[in-house]
């Protein structure tokens, strides 16, 4: 009787060791094909991004977190709705002068025109970057602190590359972010231009 107590006691210590180690190769697998199965795509890494309290902190971030924004207009491939979040999205980053000079329907509208351009043309975004932060140059115009932050921008089209150059003007509103107000196309170095 003691001998089979105890063989009983041994079989299920084993299964329970068993089932102590299938159950975390189970959940450890698990979550990592989980986890794999759940990586944002770079158009969703934009749209889940909360700007409302996580703004980017400097004019040079706000450039670069609206190249990312671009280079998926442009580059990769969503649905109507991805494009409308991509979109609202980057309206946040505008100062409301340049909102109240692009109302929503209008943007969206002159956004899928070009968009369409573009792709109709072969173009791609294969690099963008935006200038230093000792680059930045800072002004105050009619009272208000302005950033002028120069980005570059790659693009192939049929294989050949252009490089373009693109001044952002910036005008910090009174949260303390710094707000897109005008942009436009330069020549050659940023710094011929200020």
């Amino acid at each position: 009787m003691k001998m089979k107590r105890n063989i009983i006691r041994i079989v299920t210590v084993v299964v329970a060791v068993g089932l102590i180690v299938g159950m975390f190769y189970f959940f450890s697998n698990g979550r990592s094909a989980t986890s794999e199965n759940m990586e944002l795509s770079k158009v969703q890494q934009i749209t889940t991004k909360n700007l409302d309290s996580n703004y980017p902190a400097t004019p040079r971030e706000v450039v670069k977190f609206y190249n990312r924004i671009l280079t998926c207009f442009y580059n990769e491939e969503y649905t109507e709705e991805e494009l409308y979040a991509l979109g609202d999205q980057a309206r946040m980053l505008f100062d409301e002068e340049l909102l109240g000079n692009n109302p929503r329907d209008e943007y969206f509208t002159d956004l899928k025109k070009d968009i369409e351009e573009y792709h109709d043309e072969s173009r791609v975004i294969a690099n963008s970057s935006v200038c230093d932060s000792n680059d930045v140059q800072y002004h105050e115009v009619d009272g208000a602190e302005c950033a002028y932050v120069t980005a570059s921008y790659f693009i192939n089209e049929d294989k050949e590359y252009n490089r373009t150059f693109q001044m952002y003007v910036l005008r910090k509103d009174e949260d303390g972010n710094w707000k897109i107000l005008v942009y436009y196309q330069i020549e050659g170095d940023a710094s011929d231009e200020l």
